[in-house]
């Protein structure tokens, strides 16, 4: 036997269909697409998760929780893996050199699992609570990298404006904001004594009101009529 003697059992392959070749092979007109709907024309596509119209599954599932933004991923490293390295300071530089670390992402944390017996020295942006004290109870130092907040990295732009904004800040809390409060009424009282004899002033120099004349009898006569 070779390849050439090798044949596909009986009703494995079958015979294309032809369509669209007249109304008497019983594909004919409409071709097995149906006269109208959304399969009967070119160009139908279906969208993910369709089912007919009806509510689909993933909308009819309950949706619980949400997904935080501003979530910091930090890469994580025990002191039972800092014990098999060499060296007594660590970085996180010096970390991802010796291939402990192979992406820092938003920070290194020191987490305590692992047997851990020797005096090192380690920065890093997060230490665990039970880390921190193994490695100051050996007589190791501890040092804390501040963590970048969340978003873009700072430019030179934006480094410049909170600049100017610290340096406003201390102008205004220079400057005197309550004034002597025994000042203040004395003031007040110059302020009042200065009005009243304005006031009075004023009052004189207004002329009286001058008394309109009556008209005479023979007009109001007149106008009865």
């Amino acid at each position: 036997m070779n390849l050439s003697n090798v044949r596909p059992p009986s009703g494995q392959v079958k015979k294309q269909r032809r369509i669209g070749q007249g109304m008497g092979s019983g594909r004919g007109k409409y071709s097995g697409r149906g006269a109208k709907g959304a399969r009967s024309v070119s160009g139908y596509s279906k969208m993910r998760g369709f089912e007919g119209g009806q509510m689909p599954l993933h909308r009819r599932m309950p949706k619980r929780g949400f997904t935080n933004p501003f979530k910091k991923d930090y890469a994580l490293l025990n002191l039972g893996r800092i014990e098999k390295l060499e060296g007594d300071t660590f970085t996180p530089e010096s970390l991802v050199a010796m291939g402990a670390v192979k992406n820092l992402r938003a920070g290194l944390k020191i987490l305590a699992a692992g047997e851990f017996t020797r005096k090192i020295s380690v920065k890093a942006h997060l230490f665990s609570e039970e880390a921190e004290k193994k490695i100051l109870a050996l007589g190791g130092t501890v040092e804390k990298i501040p963590v970048r907040p969340a978003g873009p990295p700072p430019t030179e732009k934006s480094i410049a404006k909170a600049k100017g904004r610290a340096q406003h800040a201390e102008r205004v809390a220079a400057e005197p904001k309550v004034k002597p409060a025994a000042e203040a009424p004395a003031k007040a009282e110059a302020a009042a004594e200065e009005k009243k004899p304005k006031a009075k002033a004023k009052a004189e120099d207004k002329p009286k009101s001058e008394a309109k004349p009556k008209a005479p009898a023979k007009d109001k006569e007149k106008k009865q009529k």
